[in-house]
């Protein structure tokens, strides 16, 4: 614990799109959590502002087709929601997270409401069917995670 942890966000041929560190919160055999720092300038979305310097908690797994990152501001570190994507599970390597991203995420909010996002660029990926069904399935698990308070999930506050 409190190692530095390197993050390969990969596209769906596994092409590095991202890196990023992060320092290791908790580790088990099938998964790896994570706090990190939004680096990147601002980034306004329809959904949400990631800001520079949010505070994120992150979630990888191995044995599940997808990562949650939990959102804090960073002045208030105030719990802004959670921001999923459907990933290949994870291949965890020394002090190195590789993540295959299939273009579908999700956000959850405070409340508990989802945005199921970039269907349509989901739908134009050259997957095999396998991996799209194994994807479909990782999205239907994360939105049970979510339905009933799971996991991250627990802080969901419903109004």
């Amino acid at each position: 614990m409190g190692q530095t942890i390197t993050v390969h966000k990969l596209n769906h041929v596994g092409q590095e799109v991202l890196r990023y560190t992060g320092v290791e919160l908790e580790r088990s055999p099938t998964s790896i959590v994570l706090e990190a720092y939004f680096a990147r300038n601002d980034y306004p979305t329809a959904y949400h502002t990631f800001k520079k310097g949010d505070r994120m908690v992150e979630w990888f797994f191995s044995d599940r087709w997808y990562n949650i990152f939990a959102l804090h501001h960073r002045d208030s570190d105030t719990l802004e929601g959670w921001y999923c994507n459907i990933t290949r599970p994870a291949r965890f390597e020394d002090n190195a997270i590789y993540a295959d991203d299939l273009a579908l995420d999700v956000m959850v909010y405070p409340n508990g409401r989802t945005l199921v996002l970039d269907t349509d660029e989901f739908a134009t990926l050259d997957l095999d069917e396998s991996t799209r069904q194994q994807a479909q399935a990782g999205l239907a698990e994360l939105l049970h995670l979510v339905e009933t308070h799971g996991g991250p999930f627990a802080a969901i506050q419903p109004q």
